[in-house]
């Protein structure tokens, strides 16, 4: 059986999605979740395109230790030099550059012949490869490309060094049927194929990136490259867990494999849509709440009576708590320490101390805590990067039907104190005018506020998420709390702090 590499680029591509821009100290965390899936490769940004990406590429491959680090670059030698640069640093590199090769995209946006472009792989592979081993080459638009072209375009890669040559289905327009058929036609017409590994990218524009790229391996694909929650420009791309429980729950048809751990899948999940402030679909398969959800009488029976009936694969393959640890104010910190090493989270001593001291809060207001509380608690520890902004220190809110409401809100910046007061609306309207008169960041709107709650019972934990657009970034703030007022105040200072 073979085993399939998993490609990651929700840090480059899932990235460039509308809305779903990250903060430094987010990519990290979620290259160390991407580190802990045992991702093959992870692309960490387009080092060249701004100085945000460069150091976001730069930390993660200077952090990640277990998973190759990629960066990806046009043909030209700016972006290859940037590239390398900020990938020198990590212990598995490699470059990842590409170059349009459809027609379409050779006239009217390059303006190049064939020949032109050709040369031009020849010669950008080679100087990528003159600073680093592992060089992948992406042939853009792949699937709308002459396929005589596209041969020799492929081989000339491979030729000129490159290690990986990338397929891709960049607007989402091929068929299954059709990406088989390309990739069989490459196996068996590219001379030195067997010298790289073949790869594909599809997006979802028709709704098949998954299929495309599931057929790309059966015709012999040995890379597949994808985003979490399926993440990325327009339609997104390919969904790393749905390709990756597909090999998993269908290895007899696909006969491959993959070195993901697929119990990190439905953290890693959920980590990416919290940092983005979104949540999935109900119906999104293998994340999503209804994924393992049984309400009609004849699935349920089937289920209680064998549940292979109406389930392909188990919750716990996928890492989906089932709540049945449950902590109080008298659990001790070697319990919580163990319990959340068995749930995937590895925190240094300053880490847990800080967690247990939130942990002891939490239990002073709330009777039981389980593993969604605990994984809620991990998902929003401090950042580094707001340790100087401000922080609630108090705040009261009156409101009601019969009289204006208004609140009351205190912050501080740990050196002085600042206090405001307003009307509004609602709880929550008051309470984010007073926070806008102390903190004085550029003119911004608050485009969605989204609460829910982490667990069962009166007293679950709310999760507030914010989206707060200030010129033409969207800035998520998340807060935590029993009291969804408080956890909405945390919100909202969360994403200022983001934009000061």
């Amino acid at each position: 059986m073979k085993t399939v590499k998993i490609f990651d680029t929700t840090l480059r591509d899932g990235e460039q999605a509308p809305s779903c821009s990250m903060h430094l100290d987010e990519k990290i965390e979620v290259a160390l979740a991407l580190e802990r899936l045992k991702v093959d490769v992870m692309e960490a940004g387009f080092a060249v395109i701004s100085q945000g990406d460069f150091e976001a590429v730069k930390t993660i491959a200077n952090t990640v230790k277990n998973s190759s680090v990629a960066s990806l670059a046009r043909a030209v030698k700016k972006d290859i030099e940037y590239a390398y640069e900020a990938l020198k640093g990590a212990v598995s590199p490699r470059i990842h550059t590409f170059i349009a090769t459809s027609p379409i995209h050779m006239q009217y946006k390059l303006k190049m012949t064939e020949d032109e472009v050709l040369e031009r792989i020849k010669e950008m592979v080679s100087y990528a490869k003159s600073f680093i081993s592992d060089i992948e080459f992406s042939a853009e638009d792949a699937t709308r490309s002459d396929r005589e072209f596209l041969r020799k375009a492929v081989y000339t890669a491979i030729k000129a060094g490159a290690t990986v040559v990338n397929i891709p289905d960049t607007v989402g327009y091929t068929t299954p049927y059709e990406m088989y058929d390309l990739i069989r036609y490459l196996k068996e017409n590219v001379e030195n194929i067997d010298k790289a590994d073949i790869s594909v990218h599809c997006h979802n524009d028709l709704g098949m990136a998954v299929a495309n790229s599931l057929a790309a391996v059966r015709a012999g694909a040995t890379q597949v490259e994808c985003t979490i929650n399926g993440l990325g420009e327009r339609a997104g791309n390919a969904a790393l867990e749905e390709i990756v429980m597909g090999l998993n729950t269908r290895k007899n048809v696909y006969g491959a494999q993959t070195r993901v751990d697929t119990t990190q899948i439905y953290r890693t999940s959920k980590l990416v849509y919290n940092v983005l402030g979104l949540t999935p679909p109900l119906n999104k398969a293998i994340v999503g709440v209804n994924a393992f959800a049984h309400e009609a009488g004849i699935h349920q029976h089937g289920v209680m009576a064998k549940r292979e009936t109406y389930e392909i694969m188990t919750p716990e393959s996928i890492g989906l708590p089932q709540n049945k640890m449950v902590f109080g104010k008298h659990s001790g910190k070697h319990a919580i320490e163990n319990r959340l090493k068995e749930l995937g989270y590895e925190l240094n001593k300053e880490e847990m101390e800080k967690f247990f001291a939130r942990f002891k809060a939490l239990a002073d207001k709330k009777k039981s805590i389980n593993d969604l509380d605990l994984e809620a608690l991990v998902g929003h520890k401090e950042k580094d990067m707001l340790a100087k902004g401000y922080k609630l220190d108090r705040f009261t809110v009156n409101s009601g039907n019969y009289i204006t409401t208004n609140a009351v809100v205190r912050l501080t910046d740990g050196k002085k104190l600042y206090e405001e007061v307003a009307i509004g609306e609602g709880p929550i309207d008051a309470a984010y005018k007073a926070i806008d008169k102390i903190i004085k960041a550029p003119e911004h709107s608050l485009d969605d506020y989204a609460i829910h709650s982490i667990s069962e019972g009166k007293d679950a934990l709310g999760e507030v998420v914010v989206r707060i657009r200030c010129g033409d970034e969207i800035i998520t703030g998340r807060g935590l709390s029993t009291d969804i007022i408080e956890a909405s105040l945390l919100a909202y200072i969360n994403g200022m702090n983001k934009i000061i």
